[in-house]
């Protein structure tokens, strides 16, 4: 249970850090950082999910590329559905996927010590 938390708050503060990364990508804040990442985990659990299963041929073709696709997507809907979670288009939530998903592997990294 430790763990979660923690990994929710660091990637909360890895969506603070991609709002001074990328352009057109803002998070007002801690408090709206910690809702649009449970917000966007729980986009990815349920709907991201059954979009890579159905995209799941495509996603073999580009070598996994399309996943970020679909991670910007949630990140894009997250967005819409977060007070002071703003991502201005698609190409901003694309490399905001991408950035967290490197980011991503450094948080894993370190919660596994945990």
């Amino acid at each position: 249970m430790t763990r979660l938390l923690i990994q929710w708050l660091l990637y909360a503060v890895a969506l603070l850090a991609v709002s001074g990364i990328v352009p057109g990508f803002k998070v007002e804040g801690l408090w709206p950082a910690l809702v649009a990442s449970l917000v966007i985990g729980l986009l990815n659990a349920t709907l991201g999910l059954f979009l890579k299963v159905i995209t799941f041929p495509l996603s073999i073709l580009t070598l996994g590329l399309f996943l970020l696709v679909i991670n910007g997507l949630m990140i894009l809907l997250a967005s819409s559905m977060v007070r002071g979670f703003h991502v201005r288009g698609f190409s901003p939530a694309f490399w905001g996927a991408v950035v967290l998903a490197v980011m991503g592997l450094l948080i894993r990294a370190v919660a596994r010590g945990i």
